[in-house]
């Protein structure tokens, strides 16, 4: 009998064929996000799910799935889990980090340089037809090049979006849990460490690039927006809830900041309708790492996690990117059970 395994959402057909060459797959391709109860009924016979930020893998549906030994998340951030009850559980947990770093960069400063130079703004006027004759005054932004960057979340993504800074000449300033070493500071521009509060009132253009936690929720909430300058732009590339939605929509609407560039929202796909009717925001739905050859990268390294943890050989004993490593006793006690 082929392991049993979920695939939670829609993904590139390739990878379902690759995957039933070594499992029983159900997939998803219809794309229905699924309710917890149906999320939980469909894995309580699954050894392993292949899931997305959509789906909320809790304590209770662990206790009800006892037969899942892996959830492997087709992302980076991991908040979607509760990893410590996975753990408890004794099953383990995965992520796809570095596969789409340089991707999320990229699209880091498309946002930072719509959302600064009024592109969205602009184009909507254009395609409205009021576009007549050219003024002085029409749509002025503010520059990118030789101003100073802000990023808080300096990991790797965060990195690589300093080192694209170099070519506009800008400073760097950081804020992240731990500093750096001194290397990989010069390797992100000469990127100087600096506290949250510094950092903000400094800063010409805001990147969010931090994981989500209980800790980081509402890193930027209304007293961290009023430190910013008034011309200053925020872009979060990170997660919803890291900003305070109706304190960015406050301080957008009373141009307390200049603009915002959002790719994530509190309660996404729901975000607040006030957004739509502010015209100094660039929204765009979740795609950082929405290059084809990203998205199919991600779905392979989730498939090779998934294929490491339900059928280890010799060569590949682990997941290559597995999140809580403190389970390896339990599955190895488990794994030497059933052999």
């Amino acid at each position: 009998m082929k392991p049993k395994i979920l695939m939670a959402r829609a993904v590139f057909p390739e990878v379902i064929a690759s995957l039933q060459q070594h499992f029983e797959v159900e997939s998803n391709q219809d794309d229905r996000i699924f309710s917890a109860a149906e999320l939980t009924q469909k894995l309580s016979d699954k050894d392993g799910v292949i899931a997305t930020a959509s789906e909320r893998i809790s304590a209770e549906l662990l206790q009800a799935c006892p037969r899942l030994k892996a959830v492997c998340n087709q992302a980076v951030g991991y908040n979607n889990i509760d990893v410590a009850a996975a753990t408890k559980a004794g099953v383990m947990v995965t992520n796809t980090p570095d596969v789409l770093n340089e991707t999320t960069a990229d699209f880091g400063w498309a946002l930072l340089m719509a959302t600064a130079r009024r592109v969205t703004e602009s184009e909507h006027w254009l395609r409205a037809g009021h576009w007549k004759q050219w003024r002085y005054d029409s749509f002025l932004g503010a520059d990118v090049h030789g101003a100073t960057l802000g990023i808080i979340g300096m990991g790797r993504i965060g990195q690589a979006i300093a080192r694209r800074s170099l070519g506009f000449d800008m400073q760097v300033l950081y804020h992240n849990r731990s500093r750096l070493a001194p290397e990989l500071e010069a390797r992100a521009n000469n990127a100087r460490y600096a506290g949250k509060e510094e950092l903000l009132a400094a800063a010409d253009h805001v990147i969010l690039v931090l994981p989500y936690s209980k800790e980081s929720h509402h890193t930027i909430g209304a007293a961290e927006l009023a430190l910013m300058k008034p011309g200053a732009t925020l872009v979060n590339l990170a997660r919803g809830g890291i900003v305070d939605d109706l304190a960015l929509i406050a301080a957008l609407r009373d141009k307390r900041i200049a603009a915002a560039g959002l790719d994530v929202f509190e309660n996404e796909p729901a975000l607040h309708p006030d957004f739509l009717e502010l015209s100094n925001v660039v929204l765009t739905p979740h795609i950082a790492s929405a290059s084809e050859p990203t998205r199919r990268a991600m779905a392979d390294c989730a498939a090779a996690n998934l294929l490491a943890a339900l059928l280890p050989t010799a060569e590949r004993k682990w997941p290559p990117n597995l999140l809580n490593p403190e389970v390896l006793g339990r599955v190895t006690l488990s794994r030497a059970t059933l052999s």
